[in-house]
């Protein structure tokens, strides 16, 4: 891992990490790895590969989504939530395609599609169960006229359950 302290918060909550970093809430660790899923991941250093194996963390990569769908990815994602979990979402704006969404620090090509990360967001709408959410990595003094921001609005707007189309 590159030890930047803005890659560190899932180790840090899952206790891997410096001491004053993983004790910040009191309990360590905050969370169990088993509980964390990571969605569209793409570019990995060689340490946290290792990491990842060696905690046994659920990570679906956009090969995964390239070869299952971003529908099964997500169904698979969320088959674990029941009436007591509470979901917490970190929208990572970087988890995008840098096509439409330029205005982050750091770009790597090949994310999901502006509609797959809307089904993404519609069906963890759908569960009920997100209770919080944080946005990271959107850097308005990068982006092209406010297009990643606009994006990142509308992709919220789906996490909170508007809907491309009127369910039943």
């Amino acid at each position: 891992p590159s030890g930047n302290i803005h890659g560190m918060p899932v180790a840090a909550l899952c206790g891997f990490g410096p001491q004053a970093l993983i004790e910040i809430g009191g309990h360590v660790p905050a969370i169990s790895p088993k509980w964390m899923r990571q969605i569209g991941i793409r570019s990995v250093d060689e340490g946290e590969r290792r990491f990842v194996h060696e905690q046994d963390l659920e990570v679906f990569d956009m090969r995964f989504i390239d070869e299952m769908g971003m529908r099964h990815t997500m169904e698979l994602a969320l088959a674990t939530l029941d009436d007591n979990t509470h979901l917490h979402v970190s929208f990572d704006v970087d988890f995008l395609d840098p096509v439409m969404a330029p205005g982050v620090g750091t770009t790597v090509g090949g994310g999901p599609t502006y509609r797959e990360a809307h089904l993404c967001m519609e069906m963890i709408a759908d569960t009920g169960r997100m209770a919080s959410m944080d946005l990271m990595e959107l850097n308005p003094a990068l982006d092209e006229k406010n297009r990643t921001a606009l994006v990142a609005v509308d992709l919220i707007e789906s996490l909170f359950g508007k809907s491309t189309l009127m369910r039943k």
